[in-house]
């Protein structure tokens, strides 16, 4: 039976519009202008800035009377308050759940807040197993943690297992270079973004949860789609990089394969510049690039996370706050 990981926040769960949400409470409750929405959100950084930074220079621009940590606990009842499991995404767990995977769930955080999510969220119900950074003292892209999902699922992290694992994240340095450097496939949830690592690229991207889901399942049930040749042409034809003035393709829905998230190889300094590729339109199933050798793991990110055990976890600043 293959498996299935996936981080949590901005993954399974939209954490970002969560905090926006309490950042439009945060603001009203106190008075102050709707206008610094931005601002704060600016300042968050999708989770991966300490709380204490965020609310320190939330307190000093305002003058609060408050202390950062009666802040943070108001922060981290409030984000969990606005933070749900979209219909969609818990359909595709299910025909995941349908077509045979046993699913998962890795990320990097806090243990109490986190496994809050995965309860609040009905994701306990969803899913065969968790692990969540605190408590498991690892974190991704740390190979370590996806091995320990993957025994919290059942699965005996020895022999070929790699090769029947995916995992599914929206942030390269932990979720993507996580799994190349454990060796497993992946698939990088752009949400609009441009790829911008150089040292190692996710399997295939795709725009959202269902779409990551609708592929893995996909390329499980029609495995040659992964011809090694076919994926090369695919690369050569249809990468443009991008330069100043040029109109992008229009997006798709469709996942977009790695080899066009990697840079195309710069001209010779002083020869010719070549034309740049015209973009190709998407009209069919896109082949999925092979597997490279993974690059050395960057350093830790604070991403979020799960975990199943009944850990006494403490509520930690520097993670990515109930993000």
């Amino acid at each position: 039976m293959p498996l299935l990981l996936f981080d949590l926040d901005n993954t399974l769960l939209p954490r970002d519009a969560a905090f926006r949400a309490w950042a439009e409470d945060f603001l009203a409750e106190n008075g102050l202008p709707a206008g610094d929405l931005d601002w704060l959100v600016m300042l968050d950084g999708s989770g991966y800035v300490p709380r204490s930074t965020v609310l320190g220079a939330a307190k000093r621009r305002y003058g609060l009377d408050r202390s950062v940590e009666s802040m943070l606990g108001h922060y981290r009842h409030g984000i969990n308050s606005h933070i749900s499991c979209p219909d969609s995404h818990s359909s595709a767990l299910r025909a995941a759940r349908e077509a045979g995977w046993t699913l998962g769930i890795v990320s990097n955080g806090g243990t109490l807040p986190q496994l809050e999510k995965i309860r609040l969220t009905g994701l306990a119900a969803l899913v065969d197993g968790w692990v969540i950074s605190e408590e498991a003292r690892c974190v991704k892209p740390d190979p370590l943690i996806f091995e320990i999902a993957a025994r919290r699922c059942g699965f005996h992290p020895v022999g070929d297992w790699t090769a029947l694992t995916w995992m599914v994240g929206d942030y390269g340095p932990s979720d993507i270079a996580g799994a190349e450097a454990t060796g497993l496939r992946s698939v990088w949830l752009h949400h609009g973004r441009p790829w911008a690592e150089r040292g190692y690229r996710p399997t295939v991207s795709a725009p959202d949860l269902p779409e990551a889901v609708r592929v893995i399942l996909g390329t499980a049930e029609h495995p040659t789609a992964e011809h090694p040749t076919a994926a090369r042409h695919f690369a050569a034809r249809h990468f443009a990089t991008g330069a100043a003035g040029r109109k992008r393709p229009p997006r798709t829905r469709l996942a977009i394969p790695a080899s066009r998230l990697a840079p195309a190889p710069s001209p010779a300094p002083d020869g010719p510049k070549a034309p740049l590729a015209q973009p190709a339109s998407f009209t069919g199933t896109v082949p999925l690039m092979p597997l490279e050798p993974a690059a050395p793991p960057v350093r830790p990110s604070a991403d979020q996370g799960q975990a199943r055990p009944s850990v006494q976890g403490h509520w930690s600043d520097t993670s990515a706050a109930a993000g």
